[in-house]
Parts: C-alpha cells; sequence; structure tokens
C-alpha cells in the first residue's frame, strides 16, 4: 500500500512541477535582466496545499526548468535555490497542526518570509554570480512585487480548492 501513496506522491510533484512552469512561463513582464511572472502563485498555492516537500520540489526544478526553457539558463541554479526555500519555508510556516487553523499571525510571517526570500535571495545570488550589486538592488522591488502578489493570489486559490475539494489536504507532503 506504501509503494501506491509513494506513486501518488511522485505523479502529483510531477504534475505540480509542470503547473510551475506554466505559472512561469505564460505571463512574463520584461525587466532589464530578466522577467516578472506568476510563478509565485502557483508555489505559494502548493505551499498552502500540498506541504513543503511538495513545495521545495516543484518550485524549484518549475522555475529552474522554465529558466533553462526560455533561455534564461544562467538563472536556472538561482531559481532552483530561491523558489524551492520559498515554497519550503512558507509551507513550513503554514503547516496545519492537527485540527488548528493557521492563525493570521503566521500567515503574515509567511508572506514577511516569501518575499523576504525573492527579493533577498535573487539580490544577493544575482550580485554574487551574474552581475553587479547595483544592478541586482535595482530588480527588488519587482521581485517584491511579484512574490507579494504570489503569497496573495495562492492564498485564495489554496483556500478555494480546500473548500472545493477538502480531501485535497490528504495529498500534503
Amino acid at each position: 500500500m506504501q509503494g501506491n501513496r509513494n506513486a501518488l506522491k511522485v505523479a502529483m510533484v510531477s504534475v505540480l512541477t509542470a503547473v510551475v512552469v506554466v505559472f512561469t512561463m505564460v505571463v512574463r513582464i520584461p525587466t532589464a535582466r530578466g522577467y516578472l511572472n506568476l510563478c509565485d502563485v502557483a508555489i505559494c498555492f502548493i505551499a498552502f496545499t500540498f506541504g513543503p516537500w511538495s513545495a521545495f520540489i516543484a518550485a524549484g526544478l518549475g522555475t529552474a526548468l522554465a529558466d533553462l526553457i526560455s533561455g534564461y539558463a544562467q538563472w536556472a541554479p538561482i531559481s532552483f535555490v530561491v523558489h524551492g526555500l520559498e515554497g519550503l519555508l512558507v509551507a513550513l510556516i503554514v503547516q496545519k497542526k492537527g485540527d488548528i487553523a493557521v492563525s493570521l499571525g503566521r500567515k503574515a510571517l509567511a508572506a514577511v518570509v516569501c518575499i523576504a526570500t525573492v527579493s533577498l535571495g535573487y539580490f544577493a545570488l544575482s550580485a554574487l554570480f551574474i552581475t553587479t550589486v547595483s544592478v541586482s538592488a535595482a530588480e527588488i522591488p519587482g521581485n517584491i512585487a511579484q512574490s507579494a502578489v504570489g503569497f496573495a493570489l495562492g492564498l485564495v486559490v489554496s483556500a478555494a480548492v480546500k473548500r472545493a475539494y477538502p480531501p485535497v489536504s490528504s495529498l500534503a507532503w
């Protein structure tokens, strides 16, 4: 029986990874060095709905694959680290303990961690490996906006899916 459960997890994470790729590639707003997108909507939805390991794997792989497919291969390792950590940390913060609902305070903390992870992660890693500090700093406002919007929309989508299909919570990993 455990084998079937593990197979379901692998299949689910594969589909969620593809969802992240689609959300990353469908809407792209060009910036000086890359683009802004809706990946954080999918990442936060996955973190709220499917748990830390699903969020880490789908977010990291999905954004890295989107970078590779889109011709931004130099960003793939950074996207893997930053968005993988984003999904993992947000999910760990909002993970339910039993039947107790997630407090507004924990959701607010998750939002701050989401925004900080994306904006500071891209700033630090791109300044270190790809470009200069000043060019990386110029991207911070866009990354803040992208992750804040993604967090809010991901929260709304997750709540709607859980309300429409309550058993989805049993798939958390």
